[in-house]
């Protein structure tokens, strides 16, 4: 496409009264700038462009592949922003477009709108407008008398008193001509503070004659998010497309107003989600899944026909067939294999619960390998840690650990092995046998070792 993108990223955004650059407030996981950036990228424009400003480095991160960043040192309003990235953008294209890094809800339809009607109009300077319920903060738009030409955009307190003039605001995005914009730009006097804005290039456009255009939109989308109440409606909003997204691709949301999934997660179709749960940062769940009610999901991958019944999975996996829950917790590096089984109060962390095994109830699996098809009695727990260093414990195949063992690390319990209930296991336990007691002694009875086939 014949057109330049500029994407403006440079301000702190004082209402917000954050630490955090305004445009890295995050919605629905994942910084309002990533949206914006995505929507830029989605038009393939000819270049690319992002002013950074407030605490560059950080929000350069967020930009990704592609994007040439330039720096506006003085946060001197919009119009100086864009005079930064002249070197980088100016001539590249016929059309410039200026993206604003607080905007994460405005579609490319409605960017291809507002470009469109900028070359239907041979308009030198198009902008979105529309009118909010409440236009407190919002450049208002002033139209002539009768013609409904655009004359100029005023900041608040200087808009006509007449409702129909004040209502209309300007926001979301603003289309030049390139070969107009930065001479415009260089006539354009700064206001007393030394800023200078781009709805002052309207009134300069209107005074010398030139075109100027613009597009309705919905608020929604053309609103820039200034404080935490505005954020709370954009997330509001994204979480609504994203919820609806994916029931139009085949997900079952049980309640809708709910379930909360960020901009990362992909789910496989039949899978249902039920109400108060959360899925989170880059979480992937196969098909016909039954994920929640009142689960939290971040950072994971489940594969497909998985349970999730009010537990929390971070940086996890669960293979085909596994289930955990209700109230139990995978921490990072867990893993339940294939048709493996967590019942209530349950944690595990950087272990792995071989395919068909179980941990029924109240039992910790820290930094352990656990065989198929293996049973974990209920209150077993791993002792990983002495105080200076994490310790692995391996469990064989069709072992069984009984009630209350304690497994001292490093320690191994071999293949079809049996530990008593109780016991604290400090040595490891050869294959096929029993061991029980205060420590625990392996005892000469067989524990059932399967013979060989003849």
């Amino acid at each position: 496409m014949d057109l330049t993108v500029i994407v403006l990223a440079a301000g702190r955004g004082a209402r917000m009264l954050s630490d955090l650059p305004k445009a890295l407030h995050p919605v629905a996981g994942r910084p309002m700038l990533r949206f914006v950036v995505d929507v830029a990228r989605s038009l393939e424009p000819t270049r690319l462009v992002a002013v950074v400003g407030h605490k560059a480095e950080l929000v350069r991160k967020q930009l990704g592949d592609g994007v040439r960043a330039v720096i506006q040192a003085e946060q001197l309003g919009s119009a100086h922003a864009v005079r930064q990235a002249r070197d980088e953008a100016a001539g590249q294209s016929a059309a410039v477009l200026v993206l604003f890094g607080d905007t994460p809800l405005v579609r490319p339809a409605t960017l291809l709108a507002l470009f469109d009607r900028h070359r239907a109009k041979g308009a030198v300077l198009s902008f979105l407008s529309f009118h909010p319920a409440d236009p407190t903060g919002y450049g208002r738009v002033v139209r002539e008398p009768g013609t409904g030409r655009i004359l100029r955009i005023v900041k608040e307190g200087e808009a006509s008193a007449e409702p129909d003039r004040q209502s209309e605001v300007t926001g979301g995005a603003f289309c030049f001509s390139d070969a107009w914009l930065w001479p415009a730009l260089a006539q354009l006097a700064p206001r007393p503070g030394g800023e200078s804005y781009l709805r002052d290039l309207v009134e300069l456009a209107a005074r010398t004659g030139q075109p100027v255009a613009d597009w309705p939109a919905d608020e929604l989308e053309a609103a820039g998010v200034s404080n935490r109440a505005g954020l709370a409606r954009a997330e509001a909003e994204m979480r609504r497309r994203i919820n609806e997204r994916w029931m139009l691709a085949g997900v079952t949301l049980i309640d809708p107003a709910t379930t909360y999934i960020d901009a990362g997660v992909t789910i496989g179709i039949d899978t249902t989600i039920w109400p108060g749960t959360s899925l989170q940062g880059k979480t992937s769940i196969g098909h016909r899944c039954a994920i929640g009610p009142g689960s939290v999901i971040r950072d994971s991958i489940i594969g497909d026909e998985c349970r999730v019944e009010l537990s929390v999975l971070e940086g996890a996996a669960m293979d085909s067939g596994s289930d955990i829950g209700p109230f139990s917790h995978l921490r990072k590096g867990a893993r339940l294999g294939p048709g493996a089984h967590v019942g209530n109060f349950g944690e595990l962390k950087n272990s792995f619960l071989g395919p068909g095994a179980k941990m029924g109830h109240f039992s910790y699996l820290g930094d352990a390998t656990i065989g198929e098809n293996a049973n974990i009695g209920a209150g077993t727990i791993t002792c990983n840690f002495d105080g200076k260093q994490k310790h692995p414990t391996v469990v064989g195949k069709d072992a069984f650990i009984g009630s209350d063992t304690m497994l001292v690390a490093p320690v191994t319990v071999g293949e079809g092995a049996k530990t008593g209930a109780g016991s604290v296991v400090t040595r490891d336990v050869p294959p096929y046998t029993v061991a029980y007691g205060v420590p625990a002694r392996v005892k000469s009875d067989v524990a059932g070792k399967p013979t060989e086939e003849k």
